[in-house]
């Protein structure tokens, strides 16, 4: 943040102001925040806690850290999300809108936080919002999953390509087919119970190590659910020569595969295969998408995929082709006088 922007927000939003408030006290938000923070951190996934701490520190200790909660409005956070958007980037470039969002989601977390303390808060900040393009999400289409499974059947003995078929036909994501094991695949009842996920996060305050590898429970409780296995797929995996024990991707029970390694070698793959580039979620939005087409019923793709509602699942992961919107449009009857 440039000084004249921190004179700016200085000037305009951190004059002390004589209010009483709930507790009798001024109280400036960045005193509220150390509290939010020991209250919510024992409740939190460390992923969570991390990505709590930096949005605030990058983005809102030199803005509004100052400020005092009882002089806090709507129209203060309307101009601090679009300061945010023109040049809270690096170098003053532009922030993205979703970043941007996150940032005042921790913003009304912690007026709330304040509210339910007794605070004098008298905005929560729920009616400002930032408004986010409808991201165009990459699906494989047809020939692209045909070739993409040519190159991986030549070698099914490498798991790296057994997980990528196993993503590409369950929707499962790439730290849950990291954390998966073997004891977790059941040849018998057809299944595999996802259950744990795998991410690096950033370790804070260390001097040496900046990063570590965890595996957790999954990101909400809908994400554990056990998905019924496609035939085919059953019979791949059960033809698999190796050791069944440990990680999936390694057949190990030390060593394991991390989501970027398994991002980077997806990248690898459709590079040789010469399929336009796509991020390894691409694999998931394919499988919903291949469902619609299909003819899955929404609410059982809806629970495949790990999701709390329909309308996370239709919003975000359901693309249907041309040749499926072709296909409904010719269900559409005309009056028998048309010849």
């Amino acid at each position: 943040m440039t000084q004249k922007n921190k004179n700016s927000y200085k000037n305009r939003f951190s004059n002390p102001v004589n209010r009483d408030t709930g507790r009798n006290c001024p109280v400036l938000l960045q005193d509220m925040a150390k509290e939010w923070f020991e209250y919510t951190s024992p409740h939190i996934k460390e992923s969570t806690k991390i990505k709590y701490y930096n949005i605030w520190h990058t983005y809102i200790s030199s803005r509004l850290g100052k400020t005092y909660v009882n002089q806090i409005t709507d129209c203060m956070l309307e101009t601090f999300c679009n300061e945010l958007l023109i040049s809270g980037g690096v170098n003053g470039t532009k922030l993205s809108p979703k970043t941007t969002a996150d940032a005042l989601s921790v913003i009304r977390n912690i007026l709330r936080f304040g509210a339910n303390k007794g605070y004098g808060i008298t905005c929560d900040g729920h009616s400002v919002s930032v408004r986010q393009p409808v991201r165009n999400l990459r699906v494989l289409s047809w020939q692209e999953q045909q070739c993409l499974c040519e190159y991986l059947f030549k070698d099914l003995k490498n798991l790296k390509n057994l997980g990528i078929l196993m993503c590409l036909y369950t929707g499962i994501r790439v730290g849950e087919v990291c954390a998966l094991k073997w004891e977790d695949i059941s040849l018998t009842d057809k299944s595999v119970f996802i259950h744990q996920t795998m991410q690096r996060i950033q370790v804070l305050g260390s001097t040496g190590q900046k990063t570590k590898v965890i595996t957790t429970t999954p990101k909400s409780g809908c994400s554990i659910r056990t998905i019924p296995l496609q035939e085919n797929l059953i019979k791949i995996i059960s033809c698999y020569p190796f050791s069944r024990h440990g990680y999936f991707l390694t057949g190990n029970n030390i060593k394991f595969i991390e989501p970027r390694t398994m991002q980077n070698y997806f990248k690898r793959i459709l590079k040789s295969c010469s399929i336009k580039d796509a991020n390894y979620h691409s694999l998931r939005h394919t499988f919903a998408t291949r469902c619609v087409e299909s003819g899955f019923d929404i609410k059982s793709l809806s629970e495949l995929l790990g999701h709390s509602n329909v309308n996370i699942t239709l919003n975000r992961y359901v693309h249907p082709s041309m040749e499926l919107k072709r296909s409904n449009m010719q269900k559409l009857s005309f009056p028998a006088v048309i010849k």
